[in-house]
């Protein structure tokens, strides 16, 4: 049986709804009449105001190449358009970095890596691992923000060898970053905004965020694919085991 509390309160009335129809024993029910619940018993998310974004930015330290995106965060296949940036946790014990490759096909995390310090080997291992997911013939375009990270030798090596297209934002323009900011606003609020840290480690903390970035993959349903998760949706399309 669905509960409010057992989804430990970050879910909105759309997907309490779904929940809803959806379970075991399935209640017919609207958004309207949910979301108006909700409101009555006080049922509400747990989310916390965002904090300001970290930023990799050090200026501009060499040529950038062309935003070949502008802001269509969209693919019609695995593989043809990557995302990426980085953000920071800042937790009592210090702070913890996320290194996110996002697939704009569903919103899926082709790979990931977090670490205590927001460096090129952060960035560079997240994208090898995600190449190393590509079959034969798949060359996505990357694109990132500005940030050094993505101007050095080591990624721009990782890009050539793998025949990646790299693309950039433009500069301090940051709705061309709306995806990757939208990713993280979700992971915030599901995620961090609303626990208390103190007495939880950083390394605690690394495989409690990991965990819920598998969550986010394989579990965590989205209205768009019909309710499903990325990798759920993928197998629905017969494109992953």
């Amino acid at each position: 049986m669905f509960s409010f509390q057992s989804a430990q309160r970050i879910l909105r009335y759309r997907y309490v709804t779904h929940a809803l129809r959806s379970g075991d024993d399935p209640v017919t029910v609207s958004e309207k009449v949910v979301r108006r619940i909700m409101r009555e018993e006080g049922l509400a998310v747990v989310y916390a105001k965002r904090r300001a974004r970290y930023s990799s930015y050090k200026g501009e330290i060499s040529d950038a190449p062309e935003n070949l995106v502008n802001r269509a965060f969209r693919a019609a296949a695995p593989n043809e358009l990557w995302l990426t940036d980085i953000t920071e946790f800042g937790l009592p014990g210090g702070k913890v970095y996320l290194s996110p490759i996002l697939d704009c096909f569903d919103g899926g995390l082709p790979a990931w890596s977090i670490g205590t310090s927001p460096n090129a080997e952060l960035a560079n291992s997240s994208l090898e691992a995600a190449c190393g997911t590509l079959r034969e013939g798949q060359r996505p375009v990357t694109r990132s923000d500005r940030g050094c990270r993505y101007r050095w030798p080591g990624w721009i090596t990782i890009c050539e060898k793998n025949h990646l297209t790299r693309s950039m934002s433009k500069k301090g323009c940051s709705p061309d970053n709306s995806a990757m900011e939208g990713f993280f606003g979700r992971l915030e609020n599901e995620f961090f905004h609303h626990r208390h840290w103190s007495g939880v480690t950083i390394p605690e903390f690394c495989r409690m965020l990991d965990a819920y970035l598998r969550y986010y993959n394989e579990e965590r349903p989205k209205e768009k694919p019909g309710w499903l998760s990325p990798m759920q949706y993928r197998r629905s399309l017969g494109l992953a085991a």
